[in-house]
């Protein structure tokens, strides 16, 4: 897979006396967006988280969510990945999350976001390995 263009959101601020990160990398490659998420998503940053997952499905037939580096995740973000699925849907294209851990695993399964949005054994469209690690969720 050849990435021809990157682009990396990152939204920095202070909760209490912890400053926290969240990134959104978007890698535009064969005939998909992979957009590998990092650090906190949460209220502060679903419009950021949003605007990234909706420009990706504009822009590919499938669209690769890798969750894996998300250290946490609330309500606000499971919004942001729902949306963006309605609107790869409403367009007939593909929204997958790959890679959930920990308490970021347990969110997704406990919404039933696992169930929806990972990719199926047989789906002509299911997305390669990330380039990280090779391990998908």
């Amino acid at each position: 897979m050849m990435s021809t263009t990157v682009r990396r959101l990152v939204s920095e601020r202070c909760r209490g006396s912890v400053m926290t990160r969240f990134e959104a990398t978007t890698s535009d490659e064969a005939d998909q967006v992979r957009v590998a998420l990092t650090g906190e998503c949460d209220l502060a940053v679903r419009e950021e988280l949003t605007s990234a997952l909706l420009a990706a499905v504009r822009r590919a037939p499938v669209v690769v969510v890798d969750v894996g580096g998300l250290d946490f995740l609330d309500s606000s973000g499971v919004h942001g990945l729902i949306v963006a699925h309605h609107a790869a849907l409403g367009s007939g294209k593909k929204l997958f999350v790959v890679n959930p851990r920990g308490s970021v695993a347990t969110v997704l399964e406990l919404t039933g976001v696992t169930r929806l949005l990972s990719p199926h054994r047989g789906d002509g469209r299911l997305p390669g390995p990330p380039a990280s690690d090779g391990a998908q969720g």
